[in-house]
């Protein structure tokens, strides 16, 4: 997972929990360019008219540990002159796809931007028409969304534990050949691929979110190849999974504080509809009733832009009236959900199975426990607080992990880096932006003073400018506020 002009940065699977992966320390495997990828770099790619754009596909290595063995072929679509520079964009997630979200972003960015460059998304592996990793049925992942996040006692802790387990176990039947070599790590390898395959000598980056993080590895893992590099609502490499998800807790207690100080009373609202729903499923005009995970994700979904705001109230008193059809079709939109048991993407599956593998195995239920009472404390709606722990429920029993582990970022690339923060993002913290300017040391950072989660593209002119001057020159600006 958002700036939905173009697509959310997703919610995903987790309701609101582990929403990004980090970044990782360099393998000495990776720091070798052996002569068995030289074929994927010279590949020629073949485009094709799909819609006011091209589309090809790019051949990378299933293993890169066994180049010579398996291929799978990622989805591109490019949007604009072949004759400019490629400006690679990815809009977070994880598991969101990136073609549809350039061929729309390209539309909002400013003309000198597009006449200087070509708009290039592409879908990472495991996601949308790149080898879609599968881990659920449409009656499972409905279920799944809809089970309680927050169990109260040990019976439901045992119950939602064990319901998270079966994800692990249904990928690895469902897309036994992509799961095991999906994630961060592959991915920014295969952005390298893409960049030589374009032709391009460096990879000039505009990454929101999650995209920050596959941005900050590629400039560990290539760092004489980077080019115009932006890092929009950066997360902290440093940190692990349940450190993401605290920053995160009080990134999204800290955005409804500031939605109540606009619609007062909201707060007390939302607890005893949380309350309520926790044993009482409220009545819809649709096949389902809202139960209260439903409810949560329509309240994280809600903070990460303020034009959601105004549903959010509305849909609130809606439900005020015993209505909770509105906060359900905000649930829905969350999670690519068009019906109970139907989905617009793979985004849920990808999520899961990208943040699992890439981090860490999470504590097991005694411990996610411990968290989600230690997060609640003090919280404004403890309910939110506490699912921000149980959401990585699924991490505890999956079937494997990377095996490096979540470090500051150390890149040797000269090249500058724009960071943009803002200041009351809830999913990435402007602390995690801050941290991670320490750790680039050619980096810059941008901080917006508003509300929302990313900046650039989000309506405001002083953040829009210096970022487009900074694609423009390169140069790295010196506006460190807007």
């Amino acid at each position: 997972m958002s700036n939905d002009r173009f697509g959310r940065h997703h919610l995903g699977a987790f309701l609101a929990s582990a929403l990004l992966v980090t970044s990782y320390n360099a393998s000495p495997v990776l720091a070798q360019q052996t002569d068995s990828l030289a074929i994927f770099y010279m590949q020629s790619l073949l485009w094709e008219d799909c819609g006011r754009a091209t589309c090809t596909r790019v051949t990378v290595p299933l293993d890169y540990a066994k180049p010579e063995g398996d291929t799978i072929a990622l989805s591109v679509r490019r949007i604009g002159s072949p004759d400019l520079p490629p400006l690679v964009m990815n809009p977070g997630g994880p598991g969101s796809e990136g073609t549809q979200f350039a061929q729309g972003i390209a539309r909002s960015l400013d003309p000198a931007v597009t006449a200087a460059f070509t708009p290039v998304g592409f879908d990472p592996r495991g996601t949308g028409d790149s080898a879609p990793v599968r881990c659920f049925t449409g009656r499972s992942a409905n279920r799944w969304l809809r089970t309680d996040v927050t169990p109260d006692t040990m019976a439901e802790q045992v119950r939602y534990m064990t319901a998270a387990a079966k994800i692990s176990s249904a990928c690895q039947r469902f897309s036994p050949t992509i799961v095991p070599h999906i994630g961060t790590e592959n991915t920014v390898r295969d952005m390298d691929i893409i960049r030589g395959a374009l032709g391009s000598a460096k990879l000039n980056w505009l990454g929101f979110s999650y995209g920050t993080s596959l941005g900050t590895r590629y400039a560990e893992l290539f760092p004489h190849n980077v080019g115009r590099m932006v890092l929009d609502g950066a997360v902290d490499p440093s940190l692990d999974a349940m450190e993401l998800s605290r920053g995160q807790s009080a990134g999204f207690q800290r955005a409804i504080r500031r939605f109540d100080r606009k619609y007062p009373g909201s707060i007390a609202h939302i607890n005893t509809l949380l309350a309520s729903l926790d044993s009482i499923p409220m009545k819809t005009d649709g096949l389902q009733k809202l139960v209260q995970s439903e409810a949560s994700t329509a309240i994280f979904l809600s903070m990460y832009d303020t034009s959601f705001w105004s549903p959010l109230h509305d849909a609130l008193i809606a439900a005020k009236r015993g209505d909770g059809t509105e906060l359900q079709e905000l649930s829905y939109y969350a999670n690519d959900q068009t019906g109970p048991t139907t989905f617009s993407s793979n985004s849920i599956s990808a999520f899961t199975s990208i943040n699992c593998w890439d981090f860490p195995q999470t504590p097991a239920r005694k411990g996610l426990a411990g968290r989600a009472d230690r997060f609640a404390k003090k919280a404004s709606v403890p309910e939110l607080a506490m699912a921000m722990s149980w959401g990585n429920a699924p991490c505890s029993t999956w079937f494997d992990h990377s095996l490096t582990t979540p470090a500051p970022a150390d890149t040797r690339t000269t090249a500058p880096i724009l960071i943009v923060g803002t200041a009351f993002d809830p999913a990435t913290p402007i602390s995690w932006a801050r941290s991670l300017k320490k750790q680039l040391p050619t980096s810059s950072l941008l901080t917006y003073v508003g509300d929302g989660h990313t900046a650039y593209l989000g309506g405001n002119e002083c953040v829009d400018r210096v970022v487009d001057e900074f694609l423009l020159t390169g140069v790295p600006p010196t506006t460190k506020r807007c």
